[in-house]
């Protein structure tokens, strides 16, 4: 079996990216997936106590379509903590995937 990571934390954009609201789209062979903060809002400048619950969104979908062109049926979803640990574990499970798919 092939041990070597498809997706690892570093191949992820920094946390803060997911601070300023935006997502990140990416793939791995025949798996696309959108990382986001949800919800989906500008918290950086916000001080951490005013912030509210959130969470990290994963999406996931098999190409060749993007995120938009992919009916939501056809997507799959799972949330993490919004913390650095909680995107070791997206990494972790999208490299998961990423082996099952191909």
């Amino acid at each position: 079996m092939d041990t070597e990571r498809k997706i690892a934390r570093e191949d992820l954009f920094p946390f803060v990216h997911y601070e300023y609201g935006e997502a990140y789209f990416g793939s791995s062979g025949k798996m696309r997936f959108r990382i986001a903060r949800e919800p989906l809002k500008n918290v950086h400048f916000t001080p951490p106590d005013k912030r509210g619950d959130a969470s990290l969104l994963v999406t996931t979908w098999k190409g060749p379509f993007g995120y938009a062109a992919t009916e939501e049926e056809q997507r799959t979803e799972k949330l993490f903590p919004f913390s650095e640990e909680g995107m070791q574990q997206a990494a972790d499970w999208l490299d998961e995937l990423a082996r099952q798919i191909g």
